[in-house]
């Protein structure tokens, strides 16, 4: 899943204004910025595979260091410490980092191991068994929590139509036509992985630090005095 964490980050964020935005938005792609940095570093490990779709085109052999059930816990608990002088905030961003996991359970192809070398693996595979139509259904999800964030928000005077287009940008720049993770997948290793790596953190630390802007200038433009951006 991609840009249906973001959604998902949006819909937090509607859902409870008083939370500051950056440990939502960038919290939800908290676990993709550690994958891409430790595929760079060696410690995890991708195959490339033209017919892994619908939009990555490669094979996530060992991801577990981030995407293991274990390892998701650990770091969204990492994340969560970085704002522990307000624990309703710590407990925010943990639930919007290790929703990362949970959203990803459906789609991934059993790659979600408990814990680092585990052999018991989690994931429905929605990718491997519906293949282009998983991403229809994940653009269907980032609808249904964009309507609600929308809906939402507008009742305090705060229009989401940015963040929504830039969502809407991410969404079909990440379909089974135009990823750059086509290409990437038939260059020469090491450069097939290292480039996939930086694309996968740039690909969340970007669009998550856009959308945390792009939200904020939202709140401020409708939010009382006081309010927490």
């Amino acid at each position: 899943m991609y840009v249906g964490h973001f959604a998902i980050g949006l819909a937090l964020k509607a859902r409870f204004p008083r939370i500051p935005t950056l440990p939502l938005l960038m919290g939800v792609g908290f676990l993709d910025i550690l994958d891409g940095l430790f595929i760079i570093f060696g410690w995890n490990q991708v195959t490339p595979n033209l017919s892994a779709g619908p939009y990555l085109f490669f094979d996530l052999t060992f991801i577990d260091w981030d995407h293991s059930l274990a390892a998701a816990l650990l770091w969204s608990a990492v994340w969560a410490a970085l704002f522990f002088r307000n624990r309703t905030v710590a407990v925010m961003a943990f639930a919007a980092s290790f929703s990362h996991f949970l959203a990803d359970w459906p789609m991934h192809n059993a790659d979600l191991a408990i814990y680092p070398f585990s052999t018991t693996h989690l994931g429905l595979g929605l990718w491997g068994k519906l293949g282009t139509m998983s991403w229809v259904i994940e653009g269907l999800f980032v609808a249904a929590l964009t309507a609600y964030a929308w809906r939402v928000c507008a009742k305090r005077g705060v229009h989401l139509l940015w963040p929504t287009v830039a969502m809407a940008i991410a969404f079909l720049n990440l379909s089974p036509w135009l990823s750059p993770m086509k290409h990437v997948a038939t260059l020469n290793e090491p450069a097939a992985h290292l480039l996939h790596g930086v694309l996968v953190t740039a690909g969340f630390l970007l669009p998550g630090a856009l959308l945390t802007w792009l939200v904020n200038r939202a709140e401020k433009r409708a939010a009382p005095a006081g309010m927490t951006l």
